[in-house]
């Protein structure tokens, strides 16, 4: 990794994270997850596993309170090791409707279980309820094309930002979804709305990419995160290989 971006930036969050207690395409747990990040450098990371419309590893047969208690695990024991060996972990999620996904922070697992109309909600509604909780509705990789995606859709009236670094697309480390061109579409997406850009690695195993965002100052929390995001915070964000400004443009190779 650069120095001089990492003197200037120091504090460096995986935002997009899967574990394999509540992911069925995750191979790593929570725990494994937390030690892997440390010892790579991360100041902290957001666990952000597929929802009840995604991949989900959880019995969608469990009652809502069951499922979500489920479901919380990986970042729970993520967390717990965390605490341990001095890495932060925030609870977020990466939600499903019809194959589009986006990922949501700045709300947590009990906030779930007194909201279980977002089960089914629209992404209209998602986005409203998601609001009135003081949370952030961001794209994930919106130009991705795969067999469980079955078109492109955009819903730029019901989102807050958008992933457009995601290093499974162009770290060469990667094994799936290997087309860069996926994030220069994500990019002008954003520019053409004005949307945050965000970034992050989208990892499901210890072997990590070193994608994700940075700041220069540490973050206390996931509302934190999604202020700083909304405000204009000053970051940047990296795929492990380049680093870019907020606008998108590469400034340094890693």
């Amino acid at each position: 990794m650069s120095a001089s971006i990492r003197d200037k930036y120091p504090y460096l969050y995986e935002t997009h994270l899967h574990t394999s207690e509540s992911s069925a395409c995750a191979r790593s747990a929570g725990a494994e997850m937390a030690r892997a990040c440390k010892e790579y450098g991360y100041t902290g990371i957001f666990v952000t596993d597929h929802n009840w419309n995604g991949n989900t590893a959880v019995d969608r047969g469990l009652s809502w309170k069951e499922w979500v208690d489920t479901f919380r695990q990986g970042y729970e024991h993520a967390r717990a090791e965390g605490a341990k060996i001095g890495l932060d972990v925030f609870f977020g999620y990466e939600a499903g409707y019809q194959g589009t996904e986006f990922l949501i922070y700045g709300v947590d697992p009990e906030w779930l279980k007194k909201h279980p109309q977002i089960y089914d909600a629209t992404v209209e509604e998602q986005y409203h309820l998601v609001h009135e909780a003081g949370g952030m509705v961001i794209h994930a990789h919106p130009y991705r094309e795969e067999p469980y995606i079955p078109e492109v859709r955009l819903y730029p009236e019901w989102i807050d930002g958008v992933e457009c670094v995601n290093a499974t697309h162009s770290n060469p480390m990667s094994l799936a979804h290997n087309k860069p061109e996926y994030d220069v579409k994500a990019m002008d997406y954003a520019r053409a709305h004005n949307f945050p850009m965000t970034g992050g690695s989208d990892v499901h195993t210890t072997r990590l990419f070193g994608g994700g965002i940075a700041f220069r100052r540490k973050l206390v929390s996931e509302v934190d995160y999604v202020q700083a995001v909304l405000r204009g915070e000053d970051y940047v964000l990296t795929d492990g290989v380049k680093w870019y400004d907020k606008s998108g443009s590469v400034i340094q190779y890693a």
